[in-house]
């Protein structure tokens, strides 16, 4: 018998052994015949223009076989087309090797090619480039008078300007009797998942490819790769059925894809190109950020005056925006407001969106201002945001489709024991630790795309699911099968839920929180259209079972279908099969949105995050003794992959706000520190005590299921309460990011 419900099940991954004992593959494991091996060459300037290249000593090295570069490239159909994949953020992706300019310091000028990984390597330190360098500029906080409003485009239009000003924030602002300001910083950071990026193009003929690419949408690379090489859709197939983490940076096609897929036409043959960690620092990052604050309160603490203003970096050949200054007028409500966001365009890559792009950034400086207030007014940080708490969104009047913050609040304050702070900055100790006890709020957008699925009845009274999305690590093959098993009333071994295939039916990328709503949702309705697919087969097969009975009278169940209102009439998915004459059934259905109906709403996940931290009296080292996180997300399908979602990213809210950060080298204008020994992140003696929560948080308007994302909302409180805990163990405000110790010295 089939079990009840998977749905809310701590189901294991079903890939986990797999993944743990080698056995999945991942783009650079696949066995291919013949294969070449790329290694890239990058700039060692930041901006000027190439001269001369001289290949000769690499060619001659033995097992070289080809060298690309400006001068031999391939014909290319489309170079400069801006729209030609569904990036995220949409906009123009820098293609090597189109010309002599050099944009940024590590930009790929050549490519070496041989017969081994070894020799290619070898080849790329042989191979000789004139530059005519020109000064670079990439420190933000040197270039802020040049900001400027982000151009309008496409990329705009998806991720809109903060919303114009109400009332008269300089006046109310002025007169408000409490009020703060302070400017938050943080510099450049890198996504650096686990596994390098990589691409294997295996040619096979005719203008076909099948292509082994690290990414986080197999169609976003699949449409890259057609339209800038003329290609047609269907003769270009992207596989990714194992991604070892992106973060964001598999959103748009890196630039070892289109090096490698090059490469393959060129030379018509099977291709790799893996990048070094190195070289993963010259594209996808978090832009360096200044946010300027002012918020004004009454004497009771209701907000009277906000203003917001951000200036970020991006490069020179594109815009990439962000959504950072626009938050708060999504928590708190306020009659005056003045929110504002500009970019300065540097000599470095384009930024790309990082987890929780633009949130995490500006929530650490609202909710560090939320609690800078809540000490000028002597009042309870998390009083202070229960006071000015809005059961609609405040910067349209919208009621939220659901939203269970103030459970957030109650439940974690609770579990973390928030009520033994002693409110008194430097008053709690242990040992020869300050102790500080720090919290803050978080919101995130509940996003979902259109998503098509196919789903069969095969000839062995099984389900099949296809569907192109990836599974970048986040429990999407586990989910999904959980939820097709319950949709369709068998157990989770007879699912077949097929994935990371652009053959597949479309999928948006993986990102933004957004894939477990997305493809739910095709999930359900592609049941809906089998089973109409089903009783019209029975119908026509002249079986009279279920009467005159529509899709809304049946359901699936046991391998069975059944009445609903008499589960004794049946028929097996056997008997099914017998009467389609021993073929399958097949359906697709198209989940989207429902734009119409949530017209009239706000969507939104939110938390709230409690954190302790000790730091050292003498040496002012700190450490994240304990952090709880209560989370509002709508329906948990898998309590056990969305605890670990939001577990890492309580690890990486750590990580940001005391450890990772790209160091620049202003005169040579290029990182420094582009290796994981520099670049600092967590490793387990790091990591303490960490728990999560979940809110009841049922939402019936939001989609099929009921379901959020939580991939970004375990992140964007972090930073903020830990900062706000380190001012109460220390009395002392460090609103630049990561907070190191000699900050607090």
């Amino acid at each position: 018998m089939t079990k009840a419900s998977f749905t809310g099940q701590p189901v294991s991954r079903l890939e986990g052994k797999q993944k743990v004992t080698g056995t999945a593959k991942y783009a650079a494991e696949y066995e291919v015949p013949d294969l070449l091996y790329g290694y890239v060459v990058c700039s060692t300037i930041a901006k000027g223009t190439i001269t001369n290249i001289d290949i000769d000593k690499a060619m001659a090295v033995d097992g070289v076989v080809e060298i690309l570069t400006h001068n031999n490239r391939t014909k290319l159909a489309w170079f400069d087309i801006q729209y030609a994949d569904m990036d995220a953020p949409p906009g123009m992706v820098l293609k090597p090797l189109r010309d002599t300019t050099v944009h940024f310091f590590g930009q790929p000028v050549a490519l070496v090619l041989a017969n081994d990984y070894e020799t290619a390597r070898y080849a790329s330190t042989l191979v000789k480039i004139d530059y005519e360098s020109v000064h670079a500029d990439t420190y933000l906080p040197d270039h802020t008078t040049k900001a400027r409003e982000p151009k309008k485009g496409l990329a705009t239009a998806l991720k809109p300007p903060p919303p114009p000003p109400t009332g008269d924030f300089e006046a109310a602002f002025e007169s408000a009797p409490v009020k703060a300001s302070a400017v938050y910083t943080h510099g450049t950071e890198h996504h650096n998942p686990m596994e390098l990026f990589a691409t294997t193009t295996v040619y096979e003929g005719k203008g076909k490819l099948t292509i082994y690419d690290k990414t986080q949408g197999t169609i976003n690379s699949q449409v890259f790769v057609a339209n800038i090489f003329g290609l047609k859709f269907k003769d270009v197939k992207v596989l990714a059925p194992f991604v070892g983490g992106g973060f964001g940076a598999g959103l748009r096609p890196q630039y070892q894809l289109f090096l490698c897929v090059m490469a393959s036409l060129h030379m018509k043959r099977n291709v790799r190109v893996v990048l070094e960690r190195k070289q993963m620092f010259a594209f996808a990052h978090r832009p360096q950020s200044i946010q300027s604050l002012r918020f004004g309160t009454t004497e009771e603490g209701i907000m009277m005056a906000m203003n917001h203003s951000t200036v970020s970096e991006t490069s020179q050949y594109e815009d990439y925006t962000e959504t950072v200054s626009s938050w708060s007028h999504k928590l708190y409500p306020c009659p005056n407001t003045l929110f504002e966001y500009k970019l300065v365009p540097l000599d470095v890559p384009t930024p790309l969106d990082m987890r929780a792009p633009g949130g995490s950034t500006g929530m650490h400086a609202i909710e560090c201002m939320m609690d800078e207030l809540a000490y000028k007014l002597d009042m309870d940080p998390v009083a202070l945001r229960l006071k000015n708490y809005a059961a609609a969104d405040p910067s349209t009047g919208k009621r939220y489709t659901s939203k269970a913050l103030k459970e957030c609040y109650t439940k974690a304050a609770a579990h973390f024991g928030w009520d033994r702070r002693n409110p008194q900055p430097g008053s709690m100790t242990r040992g020869n630790k300050l102790v500080g006890y720090g919290m803050a709020t978080g919101i995130w957008d509940a996003f979902q795309f259109p998503s098509r699925v196919a789903a069969m009845l095969t000839t062995e009274g099984k389900i099949e699911i296809n569907n192109a999305v990836t599974d970048i690590g986040t429990g999407t093959y586990t989910i999904m099968t959980q939820i097709a098993a319950d949709v369709f009333g068998l157990p989770m071994e007879d699912i077949i839920f097929n994935y990371g295939n652009s053959s597949y039916p479309f999928s948006m990328f993986q990102g933004g929180s957004s894939v477990t709503a997305s493809t739910s949702s095709g999930i359900v309705v592609a049941a809906n259209e089998l089973k109409k697919k089903i009783l019209k087969q029975i119908k026509q097969a002249g079986n009279t079972t279920f009467g005159k009975a529509k899709t809304e009278d049946v359901i699936f169940k046991d391998s069975r279908i059944c009445l609903k209102e008499d589960e004794s009439i049946y028929l097996s998915f056997a008997d099914v099969i017998a009467l389609n004459k021993g073929r399958a059934v097949k359906a697709t259905g198209m989940g989207a949105p429902h734009a119409f109906k949530l017209r009239k709403f706000s969507k939104a996940t939110h938390s709230a995050v409690f954190v302790e931290v000790e730091v050292d009296k003498e040496l002012k080292t700190v450490t994240v003794t304990r952090a709880v996180s209560a989370v509002a997300a709508g329906r948990i399908i898998n309590p056990k992959t969305a605890r670990s979602q939001i577990l890492g990213s309580m690890v990486w809210g750590i990580s940001k706000a005391l450890m990772e950060e790209t160091v620049t080298d202003k005169k040579a204008a290029k990182y420094i520190n582009t290796n994981l020994a520099e670049y600092h992140i967590p490793v387990h003696a790091d990591i303490n005590d960490l728990e999560v929560i979940f809110a009841d948080e049922e939402d019936n308007l939001i989609n099929e299921l009921g379901v959020k994302g939580v991939g970004e909302i375990g992140l964007v409180a972090v930073p903020a309460a830990i900062a706000n805990a380190i001012f109460h163990a220390t009395g002392k405000r460090i609103n630049d990011l990561p907070i190191h110790f000699d900050k607090l010295l």
